[in-house]
């Protein structure tokens, strides 16, 4: 019914998919204060500022449900990263490191925290000064956070090579619950890195018990992606279902040459389980994965780019195998020699990742690496890829199915209350695209590039990006059990 009512903002003519993978339809959008205030034929109704969406797609703002963006959305609150693919929010302190709360043994900055910034980086003592920085810096987009596993063990842990004791779970196991009290949205690990790996299933049903008794959520990269990938899952349902607790886990694969096929295998484990315990992953759509220089992940049967070397920053931006070869040495003494570093590790294969992305189970991930000098391109194109490779052109999935698997699931799964929907009361968290031009121009070899087709991003009710330029910042912490 044509309405005359006045809006703060009104988008004319959208075609609308309101994140839950309905259909989309065509309607107006009008917007007041940071919420959505109708929906539907708006003909007769007034704004302040009118959009003319004919022809695009409005879509909830994207959810990126796996970050490592902790203190750049402190240090670089402009966000452009992720706001110029649309995404409205992100998910911080995934694979068992966090930015808070964390008290630093020591000058260095243990491994892979240092995917996250510097020691002078690491200044959250409390979930609460992290939350309140978060909010100063006044962020382009929405922060939800995990307290990290590593991160817990690194505040009092003088060995990361042997189980915590006793003392040290409940000293833990306070600090998760003062941060969960505090509004953390659950805890990560990341049990493949080398200073969680040797944290036995005691320590990690403790710490999950307690998130389980905050309702709240846990995350896990699993313990091996590579052949143990069946045993690690079934370590990640138990934990959760010891604890009580909702599980994620992250950047589901299956790494590895000799591991490449087991993909139907991998998500009949996961649809067992969630018949009997709430369990969920997400998935980058990129057959590469990158982090810190791990010796455990050198091989010749796959290519790895290094991207980073703090002793040989030369040598960074070549494969492994021409640094090794320049040198005249093995593989394994060049990644020796190169560490610490970064690289980017071709160990997926295609046929995998488009089963597990393409599973009802499944929402979307970056993983991006903010603090890479060179980034794998998923820190800029991993939600348009999504849409414009694997949906338009490859026809893997539908638009709606697409756009719910970064948006209504992901805002359901991680209890992010009124986002991830177009609906009346909904937060005005929206992303306008053009499906026709859209297009992750991010490569391997030139990664920080935005993507094309982003026509506008309104974070909390205001226009954050528009015509390829940040208009402002709008985004804040988001604490769990909050509206």
């Amino acid at each position: 019914m044509p309405s005359s009512r006045h809006f703060d903002v009104l988008i004319r003519g959208a075609r609308v998919l309101d994140g839950t993978g309905a259909p989309a339809l065509q309607a107006d959008v009008a917007i007041s204060g940071e919420r959505i205030a109708a929906l539907g034929d708006l003909e007769g109704a007034s704004a302040g500022q009118v959009i003319d969406a004919h022809g695009c797609y409005l879509a909830p703002g994207f959810i990126d449900v796996h970050t490592h963006d902790d203190t750049n959305v402190i240090r670089t609150p402009e966000m452009l990263p992720k706001l110029t693919q649309g995404v409205t929010t992100v998910v911080v302190g995934n694979c068992g490191i966090s930015a808070s709360p964390v008290r630093l043994r020591g000058n260095t900055v243990p491994d892979p925290m240092n995917l996250l910034g510097r020691h002078e980086d690491f200044v959250y003592p409390g979930f609460a000064d992290y939350a309140e920085a978060v909010n100063a810096a006044r962020p382009a987009v929405n922060v939800a956070a995990l307290v990290g596993h590593t991160a817990l063990r690194a505040n009092l842990m003088d060995a990361f090579d042997r189980p915590a004791t006793g003392d040290e779970i409940e000293s833990m196991r306070a600090a998760l619950k003062q941060a969960l009290d505090e509004g953390a949205i659950g805890m990560s690990s990341g049990l493949a890195y080398k200073n969680a790996r040797h944290a036995p299933l005691e320590e990690m049903h403790a710490l999950v018990d307690e998130v389980g008794r905050h309702g709240a959520l846990y995350t896990t990269h699993l313990r091996d992606e590579f052949a143990g990938l069946p045993e690690a899952m079934e370590e990640a349902f138990t934990t959760a279902r010891h604890g009580g607790a909702e599980l994620v886990i992250s950047h589901l694969k299956c790494a590895g040459v000799g591991n490449w096929g087991n993909a139907p295998l991998a998500l009949k484990r996961l649809e067992n389980a969630a018949r009997s315990q709430t369990c969920h992953c997400d998935c980058y759509p990129y057959t590469a994965g990158s982090s810190t220089l791990d010796l455990g992940q050198v091989t010749n049967e796959i290519d790895i780019f290094i991207t980073w070397s703090e002793p040989h920053p030369e040598m960074a931006r070549q494969p492994l195998e021409e640094i090794a070869r320049v040198w005249a040495v093995s593989l394994m003494e060049a990644a020796t020699r190169l560490q610490p570093a970064g690289a980017v590790y071709h160990n997926m294969s295609e046929a995998d990742m488009r089963q597990i992305l393409a599973h009802p189970l499944a929402m979307v991930g970056s993983d991006g690496l903010p603090n890479d000098p060179h980034p794998h391109p998923r820190l800029w194109g991993a939600f348009p890829r999504v849409i414009a490779h694997y949906c338009r052109d490859e026809k893997l999935f539908e638009l709606p199915e697409a756009i719910r698997k970064m948006t209504g699931l992901s805002a359901r799964n991680f209890g992010l209350t009124d986002r991830g929907e177009i609906r009346e009361g909904a937060f005005a968290d929206l992303t306008l695209f053009d499906l026709a031009t859209l297009d992750d121009v991010a490569t391997f070899s030139d990664p920080i590039a935005p993507a094309r087709g982003i026509e506008l991003v309104m974070v909390n009710g205001c226009i954050a990006y528009q015509n390829g330029a940040l208009v402002q910042r709008a985004g804040r912490m988001l604490r769990r059990d909050e509206a």
